[in-house]
């Protein structure tokens, strides 16, 4: 073997010196992004994208910049919850995210699409191709936090956002059901693989409380949010109920104007998470 000059773009030799190549993008140059919380599951129907939406809202409220990126392409809903129904346009420097009313910096396909309804019939990679531009592309300016709302499931988009995109952490959303705790350990491995930190774990659809004595009916079964956090080493975050106020508000466009659930766990963990980034400096 030649002597080694430490240049391994030129080097054909699997030594041991060698480093792994990275895949990470940079945003584009007129973004100024802090920190990352990608929201994910291990199957739909969960309630992903709400989730994705309080933490944006919790975020907003505590002063921050906020940006969602919504990487659910062929199932976006974040802009109908957030009320933006005007499309995203662009110029010679890049696209630019629609602001909601909130302030809270949106782009989702469905911003692009002529008719929100067009449903999205691509192949993985080329899903996975118009993710990472949404990170490279958009302008996205000055933001504290982004967001970034998952498609279900560990398939070619959230790999394509662990390895394009320099994650800082991901919430893991589930539901009471038995099945899903199983299917929460598949996201939590994966972010493993991926050596992407897990914030925690947040539980939709935990109960419904009873209009008439105020008992709470756990519709879906006992939870087991508990001892799933606990078994698989992670944080429980919080619980979210059964509540047809946020169902109405998302529906409305106006989740912003969320009052029916307390947002202070989601506040603490994003507030966590800049003292955890501001210690490692």
């Amino acid at each position: 073997m030649a002597e080694c000059n430490h240049n391994c773009e030129s080097c054909g030799e699997n030594c041991g010196e060698r480093k792994p190549e990275s895949f990470i993008c940079k945003p584009h140059e007129g973004s100024r992004i802090g920190k990352v919380i990608a929201v994910v599951s291990g199957k739909g129907g969960v309630g992903k994208s709400l989730v994705t939406a309080l933490c944006a809202v919790a975020s907003e409220r505590m002063g921050y910049r906020t940006a969602v990126l919504d990487a659910d392409v062929t199932g976006p809903s974040v802009p109908k919850m957030f009320g933006i129904s005007e499309k995203a346009v662009g110029n010679e420097l890049g696209l630019f995210p629609v602001i909601s009313r909130g302030g809270v910096r949106v782009m989702s396909l469905n911003l692009l699409l002529d008719e929100e309804t067009s449903p999205v019939v691509w192949r993985g990679p080329v899903i996975s191709g118009a993710v990472k531009q949404f990170w490279t592309d958009v302008v996205w300016d000055d933001v504290d936090y982004m967001f970034i709302d998952m498609p279900p499931g560990t398939g070619d988009v959230p790999l394509t956002v662990f390895q394009s995109i320099p994650v800082d952490g991901i919430v893991i959303v589930t539901s009471p059901q038995e099945l899903v705790s199983m299917i929460v350990e598949k996201a939590v491995n994966m972010a493993k693989m991926m050596k992407v930190p897990v914030l925690g774990l947040v539980e939709n659809m935990s109960w419904v409380t009873c209009p008439d004595c105020g008992k709470k009916l756990y519709v879906f079964g006992e939870s087991g949010f508990e001892s799933t956090a606990k078994r698989l080493g992670i944080t429980p975050i919080m619980q979210i109920p059964v509540q047809p106020e946020i169902a109405r508000l998302a529906d409305e466009g106006s989740i912003e104007n969320v009052a029916a659930v307390d947002l202070t766990p989601l506040e603490k963990m994003i507030a966590n998470l800049g003292q955890s980034r501001k210690k490692q400096k």
